[in-house]
């Protein structure tokens, strides 16, 4: 039987995750210290857990609504009122989703015809460009520098910008490489937006996972944004909840509406026992995630420093849980250094070409891990260079 003939061409023609790889190869080794996936090593808070545990002994297991329970949709219009002071109407304005992947899927879907041009900056998450491509879209890529702070700028995103640019997808906190866009550099992206009569996607899955005085400022915040902005979020991250697969997307409700409806026909509903645990962590998870982010900002400074003193330039990072070290001064490619460094020192990483072809030359680090296996980490690879 001739498949290759017989099946959808564009899937087909996708490229599997970069990071998956590594992640692979690491789990038919022993004794490897992985870096490599973006999974908070925190339990999720008990008195989450045990939310999600009563409406199972209560017998809580039916369909729920198509857009989420109204009292989930309530709680999320409530967090992000008070946290980015933004509103929305949990009738018609917010959907829940299995993950903030499916609701990044539903968003450019339903938005995205034939031909219409996606404007992706990178390096950035392996999803965005396959998920344009799946969907007939063409991705337009807009290379961010470490001189810029990996930050997109109003300059770059003008030049990439034709008559049939449609949206915009704005990923910041940004992962791979950490890298936070602060309110000046928002607004003139604004500006640019308005001026074009774009749409975007602000994925802002990491937003609570911002470091420092300034806190995360939400794109669909600023004047005149909340009519063309996908908001995306999600408890993964946020909650250490990444099992539970439980997102949500916020925007116009003509939008939202259109999202549903795909929702509907592909997914029908997030999971029932997701939606009470959730509820329980936006009521009362705002000191869990308070006190994982002062972890994972200790996590930070350790890695920074220790891949600074081995000879890895390193931009500090700003949000979420990567770093990004350059290591063109090593001579490899970032492919041939992460085969070198697992295969050697059973230590995985993730290449920085997969997330774009702007990431080769450096390396994706997550500090999503405990100090003990950091710190062991750096060890390996100091004497990984040491040996090259």
């Amino acid at each position: 039987m001739d498949y290759a003939s017989l099946v959808n061409q564009r899937l087909r023609a996708v490229k599997p995750s970069g990071i998956r790889r590594f992640f692979d190869i690491a789990n038919e080794m022993e004794d490897v210290i992985s870096l490599s996936v973006g999974e908070p090593d925190f339990q999720t808070p008990w008195h989450i857990r045990e939310e999600g545990i009563a409406s199972l002994e209560k017998g809580r297991t039916r369909y729920t609504p198509n857009r989420g329970f109204i009292a989930l949709r309530r709680e999320i219009g409530n967090f992000l009122t008070r946290h980015y002071g933004v509103e929305y109407d949990a009738e018609k304005e917010i959907l829940v989703t299995v993950g903030g992947s499916e609701a990044i899927d539903l968003c450019v879907r339903s938005l995205i015809n034939p031909g219409d041009e996606v404007i992706i900056p990178e390096p950035s998450f392996v999803c965005y460009v396959p998920i344009t491509q799946m969907a007939g879209g063409v991705p337009v890529i807009v290379e961010t520098r470490p001189e810029d702070g990996f930050r997109l700028t109003a300059e770059a995103l003008e030049a990439k910008i034709t008559e049939k640019t449609k949206l915009l997808i704005l990923p910041f906190p940004n992962n791979p490489t950490g890298a936070v866009m602060r309110r000046p550099e928002l607004e003139a992206i604004a500006r640019v937006v308005e001026r074009h009569g774009l749409l975007v996607l602000s994925d802002e899955i990491y937003a609570e996972l911002t470091y420092g005085a300034a806190p995360h400022v939400s794109f669909a915040s600023l004047p005149g944004m909340a009519a063309r902005t996908i908001l995306i979020n999600g408890f993964s991250k946020t909650y250490s909840m990444t099992g539970w697969r439980l997102g949500y997307a916020a925007g116009p409700a003509e939008i939202i509406a259109l999202m549903t409806k795909l929702h509907q026909f592909a997914i029908m509903s997030a999971p029932t026992t997701s939606q009470y645990a959730a509820i329980e962590a936006l009521r009362n998870g705002d000191e869990d995630v308070a006190d994982m982010r002062t972890q994972y900002d200790l996590r930070r400074r350790l890695i920074v420093d220790g891949l600074t003193r081995m000879g890895l330039p390193c931009f500090e990072p700003e949000g979420a849980f990567y770093v990004f070290p350059s290591i063109r001064g090593t001579g490899l490619s970032s492919q041939a250094f992460c085969e070198k460094l697992i295969y050697s020192k059973r230590v995985a990483v993730v290449p920085g070409d997969a997330f774009g072809a702007s990431g080769e030359g450096f390396v994706r680090i997550s500090y999503s891990y405990s100090i003990g296996h950091i710190t062991e980490a750096l060890e390996r690879m100091q004497a990984f260079l040491e040996e090259l």
